[in-house]
């Protein structure tokens, strides 16, 4: 009960540095590695481990399914070779120098533990990227690079890090069959994946209609899809990954409007509590992963991690150039389809930040071998996989601001493609009630007519830069957010009424709860309409 304590007290005490976090633009993946390094220097607090069995289902399903919930396929698709180049190609290179590395500087490091090693540190962290280029203005092609390769480099990286845990734990290992398997269990993940997505398609379209058990059926689905593929002995990582790309693209058919808005609240909640319990836990069990190293010298120690994370750093550039470049030089279709902007090469270089996932690997290492016996060097794999962690969300994550400033890049909007995306919706809409709806009464038509007609005005006339349209014509002060904003004002007032009968007791509350919500529903909507570039 005490440990249950400690652990929600610690929630409590993030949850108040994420408001700090946002509130001073900070990215929050480096609180959460901050709060791991003070949490282990507190003196008294117990060391809490989870059984490494249950590590991985616990907090890779959900993970892994938000992000690829929220990849666009479309774009996924589009960004397929850049994506592959890195998710695989990149991520062995970077496993394969790493234990280069570690075989060559650390005693009685083992190929296969060196190859563990480089499988848990080679896949960068979605959330981790997201979070620190959010508000940067890059090219959404470059985001969903940097995304793509997150979901599906942690699916190679992880597989391989089963394969080297198996060498590690059976003794054996045979390079083609490893190949063969990892081509099967891929496969296979990706296809069962897809067929559990169908199913929970058809269960979601048939059945569900209740927004709380729609959610809940969400919130189960990447855990199902796990749990099935890892029985089969198929890549769970994959299954999850493809259950959720599947369900992402069908989302629009299975859920109401009702279920959405709650989904979206339970999982923001949901990875928010996860992220942070993961470092939690690291920083609850890293004084005694340091008592465990103590056999070896602080100065070599140190050095380790300094240069493993180096190693993780620079590996990526030197991949990232030729992989790049080489595609522009030898296909014609490549340079006229795309535009290379060598800028971009060196921010996604500089975007390779590790995060939770290769924590929870790290974590989820057995304690003890078959026979009994510890696993060897289980508390400095721990404890470089940190220093990787911490050295390329700090020094990565907080320069990379500069590095776009110094590149001077352009900041890249999406407010033009926003506004003719609405405008799209409002023309269509105003056609279908002139064409479809004209035998209705005269003043209904009206004044359903006159809304929509208000709103394309509105399009017509915000405070979007001229340049964005081509032709030089400026547009007339920032009246649409006006508008928004004497809305949201005027919502206010309608609050504080409902504030001033509930306490009179004039009303019944299960009202004032009822209209409360369409008043948020309302703000929420008319935030998310206006333009903030």
């Amino acid at each position: 009960m005490e440990n249950v304590t400690i652990i929600i007290m610690m929630l409590f005490g993030i949850s108040f540095l994420s408001i700090l976090s946002r509130k001073y633009k900070f990215p929050f993946p480096i609180v959460l590695i901050l709060c791991g390094i003070l949490i282990s220097i507190i003196p008294g607090l117990p060391v809490i481990a989870l059984s490494p069995e249950i590590v991985f289902i616990i907090f890779l399903p959900p993970l892994l399914y938000s992000a690829a919930w929220s990849t666009s396929w479309h774009e996924f698709k589009a960004a397929i070779r850049p994506i592959s180049l890195a998710a695989i190609g990149l991520v062995l290179f970077t496993m394969s120098a790493v234990a280069l590395v570690a075989y060559s500087l650390i005693p009685d490091m083992t190929w296969p533990l060196a190859f563990l090693l480089g499988a848990i540190v080679s896949p960068p962290d979605a959330v981790a990227a997201t979070s620190v280029t959010k508000g940067l203005g890059l090219n959404p092609r470059l985001i969903t690079i940097l995304e793509g390769e997150s979901l599906v480099n942690d699916a190679s990286g992880l597989i391989s890090y089963k394969y080297a845990l198996a060498a590690i734990t059976a003794g054996n290992f045979v390079l083609w069959e490893a190949g063969m398997n990892f081509l099967w269990i891929s496969v296979a993940g990706i296809a069962l994946g897809l067929g559990i997505a169908y199913l929970i398609y058809l269960i979601h379209k048939k059945f569900l209609c209740d927004p709380v058990v729609e959610v809940t059926f969400t919130f189960l689905t990447p855990f199902a899809s796990y749990l099935l593929a890892e029985h089969f002995h198929f890549s769970g990582v994959l299954a999850v990954v493809s259950t959720g790309l599947y369900l992402s693209f069908r989302s629009d058919e299975i859920f109401s409007h009702q279920s959405r808005i709650m989904a979206y609240s339970v999982w923001d909640v949901v990875i928010f509590v996860l992220n942070s319990l993961v470092f939690i836990l690291i920083g609850l069990q890293l004084r005694s992963v340091m008592q465990g190293i103590s056999e070896y010298s602080v100065s070599s120690v140190l050095l380790w991690g300094l240069l493993i994370s180096a190693v993780v750093i620079a590996v990526r550039f030197i991949w990232v150039y030729p992989a790049a470049l080489i595609p522009h030089l030898v296909s014609r279709r490549i340079r006229e389809r795309e535009t290379l902007d060598k800028r971009n090469l060196v921010v996604f270089g500089w975007s390779g930040m590790r995060g939770v996932v290769s924590m929870a690997a790290a974590l989820a290492l057995p304690i003890t071998m078959a026979d009994g016996s510890l696993f060897p060097q289980r508390n400095l794999v721990i404890y470089l996989t940190f220093c990787v962690i911490v050295s390329t969300l700090v020094l990565l994550g907080l320069t990379l601001p500069w590095i776009i400033r110094v590149l001077k890049i352009q900041p890249y909007s999406v407010a033009m493609e926003e506004y003719e995306t609405r405008t799209k919706v409002v023309s269509l809409t105003i056609g279908h009630i002139e064409d479809n709806l004209s035998l209705i009464q005269d003043e209904l038509l009206r004044n359903i007519k006159s809304k929509y007609e208000v709103k394309y005005n509105r399009l017509q006339r915000t405070d979007l830069p001229a340049n964005y349209f081509g032709n030089g014509k400026t547009l007339q002060g920032n009246i649409f957010n006006e508008f928004s904003q004497l809305q949201i004002d005027l919502i206010q007032v309608e609050r504080n009424v409902l504030k001033e009968l509930h306490r009179k007791g004039e009303t019944n509350m299960e009202i004032i709860r009822k209209i409360e919500r369409e008043l948020d529903l309302e703000e929420t909507r008319l935030s998310m309409e206006m333009y903030n570039n």
